[in-house]
């Protein structure tokens, strides 16, 4: 019992010291023992307790197992040699690194270790995602949190202030501007726990990396990707789960779609285009080379496969190439209770979700129930009580301009399309034909 109760207690007192942590470090102190930049930890001289230098400080190593992660190594130059010493070696910072007593024993491999980071290296000058601001952004400069015996990294700079200070023109900068222009530069910094670097494949492969990523709605990480040279737009790309990297591709430019479906292999494609709605992945799949979408079609589910190649077949601007396979539909005799039952287990499945059409076993059309009356009606009664007949229909082949005046006329949120059997084949989402039908709602 002593064991189950002592875990919360270890996770609130986890929780009270990073946001102490966070609270101190906004207070953006100039206190050079407790606020630090990378720019002015470079190039210090490291030197013992018996006066002997061991070269000067080349990158730092932070290990990424804490929310702001701690500095746990330094690298230095020593005699045309990079050396990894340990930070428990280190007594303090001053004009110089000051350590315990040193021999070559204490310097250990340059080899990273699974979580841990090189800041000049993957940080300094490299892009990184702002997941709060979701944007790209350079770094400029690191900015650290020393506390007790600890050297935390709590922000990074991506500011113009940064740059000046890297380049030794801090004060200048800062000097200049005010003189001349009357404007104070101000700090431009991101926290740690909003950053996510995206110049190493090992980094996005890392589980925190996939959280930050993940946490983004989906336009903006296509925005994002966007954004990116065609390297890290596939690094990132690919370091998504499938349902993520469906979202974005959705939400990305066709053109960049196809680029990154290009580079993924058959079965790693289809992965993520089973997760797009079908009229998404007819789209995705019509704009790629024939071979590449066969083999893609191949890998995916059977079922899925067929609602896919059911809307290939029809071209982009007429009715069948614009409707959605992803729609509630349920046979007259359905309850309502049971009905709902159904939109609660198949929702995130649905492209179209505001009605629910009736089909006999044949699939004819017989007619529509709006979401609200569904809501609204006694869990018992049967869907042919509620549905209304006279449903507007449009045919496979009918014209986009023609559908646009309907959504225009009538106002509906989707339009069902039937063939000429008036069989239920498919819906048109009202966002399909947004940029046809918008001109025509002012009319």
């Amino acid at each position: 019992m002593r064991e189950v109760l002592k875990k919360p207690s270890q996770l609130f007192q986890r929780m009270l010291y990073i946001k102490n942590l966070e609270v101190l470090s906004m207070k953006m102190t100039t206190n050079p023992q407790v606020f630090l930049f990378l720019s002015e930890l470079l190039g210090k001289k490291v030197i013992d307790l018996e006066k002997r230098e061991w070269g000067k400080v080349f990158d730092l190593v932070v290990s990424l197992s804490e929310p702001y992660p701690p500095v746990i190594a330094l690298l230095c130059r020593h005699k045309k040699e990079i050396l990894r010493l340990s930070w428990k070696k280190i007594i303090k910072i001053e004009a110089y690194f000051l350590t315990h007593s040193l021999t070559p024993a204490d310097f250990d491999t340059l080899q990273l270790k699974e979580g841990e980071l090189l800041l000049k290296d993957f940080l300094l000058d490299k892009q990184i995602v702002d997941t709060h601001g979701a944007k790209v952004l350079r770094v400029n400069d690191l900015h650290f949190l020393q506390v007790d015996h600890t050297l935390r990294l709590v922000h990074v700079d991506v500011g113009f202030k940064g740059l000046m200070r890297r380049v030794g023109w801090g004060k200048f900068a800062e000097k200049f501007f005010q003189w001349f222009f009357d404007y104070q530069l101000k700090d431009s910094f991101i926290p740690w726990r909003y950053v996510q670097p995206i110049s190493s494949p090992d980094l996005l492969r890392l589980k925190i990396s996939q959280n930050k990523l993940a946490q983004l709605h989906p336009a903006d990480l296509a925005d994002i990707i966007e954004e990116l040279d065609v390297y890290k737009r596939s690094q990132v790309f690919q370091s998504l789960d499938a349902a993520t990297a469906a979202e974005t591709l959705e939400e990305t430019d066709p053109k960049i779609q196809v680029r990154l479906i290009e580079t993924l292999n058959p079965a790693q494609a289809s992965d993520i285009i089973e997760e797009m709605s079908p009229s998404e992945a007819a789209d995705l799949l019509g704009d790629l080379p024939k071979e590449k979408a066969e083999g893609i079609l191949r890998e995916m589910e059977e079922e899925i496969a067929e609602d896919v190649k059911e809307l290939l077949v029809h071209p982009d601007e007429k009715a069948g190439g614009l409707m959605t396979t992803s729609f509630a539909a349920l046979p007259a005799e359905t309850s309502v209770q049971e009905a709902l039952k159904f939109l609660r287990r198949e929702a995130e499945n649905l492209d179209v979700i505001y009605y629910i059409y009736i089909i006999d076993a044949e699939g004819h059309l017989l007619g529509v129930i709006s979401l609200r009356e569904l809501l609204t009606a006694e869990p018992e009664t049967n869907l042919s009580n509620l549905s209304n007949p006279r449903v507007i229909t449009v045919g496979l082949e009918e014209e986009k301009e023609e559908i646009a005046d309907l959504f225009a006329k009538y106002g509906f949120k989707a339009i069902p399309v039937v063939d000429e059997e008036k069989r239920l084949k498919g819906v048109i989402p009202f966002k399909n034909l947004l940029e046809v039908v918008a001109p025509k709602l002012g009319k």
